[in-house]
């Protein structure tokens, strides 16, 4: 099943082959007015979601506010539902999240989250993974993610 085309936009990136928008459709919300543009792509049985830091999601060290980095790891859930299953994650919730701060974010290069399911059931997705910058490890993480209600 693929996501209706209200929730996300999901289309190639021209000149970039393998990745696509990850991008909300109603841009007034929160991931594309806080966290920005977005990308995905498919590496084997993972999927990378990749953030692009700016000034705004740095701390007063000058290095990626906490709160971003979980942000992009619970977008990261979704786009896994997405691109790994074929579910529909616009109404799925997060139940869960656990995550290990590691390293500093550097707020000049690209911010990846690497995420892979571990286990699928009728309602329940539980996934597992890293945030990454090149060989830089950022944060691990594990998730609990219910799926959206079967229509009526």
């Amino acid at each position: 099943m693929r996501e209706p085309p209200d929730f996300f936009t999901y289309e190639p990136v021209p000149g970039q082959p393998g990745w696509y928008t990850w991008d909300m459709a109603d841009n007034s919300r929160f991931n594309t007015q806080v966290m920005g543009a977005m990308r995905v792509r498919q590496e084997g049985d993972k999927c990378r979601l990749r953030m692009f830091p700016e000034h705004k999601h740095t701390n007063l060290q000058d290095m990626i506010h906490g709160a971003t980095t979980l942000s992009l790891i619970d977008i990261s859930l979704f786009s896994a539902m997405h691109v790994l299953r074929k579910s529909e994650a616009g109404m799925a919730v997060t139940l869960e999240l656990s995550t290990q701060f590691i390293g500093g974010g550097k707020p000049d290069e690209p911010m990846d989250a690497v995420v892979e399911v571990m286990r699928e059931t009728g309602r329940l997705m539980f996934m597992r993974g890293e945030v990454v910058q090149g060989d830089h490890l950022v944060a691990a993480y594990s998730g609990l993610v219910r799926k959206a209600s079967p229509k009526a």
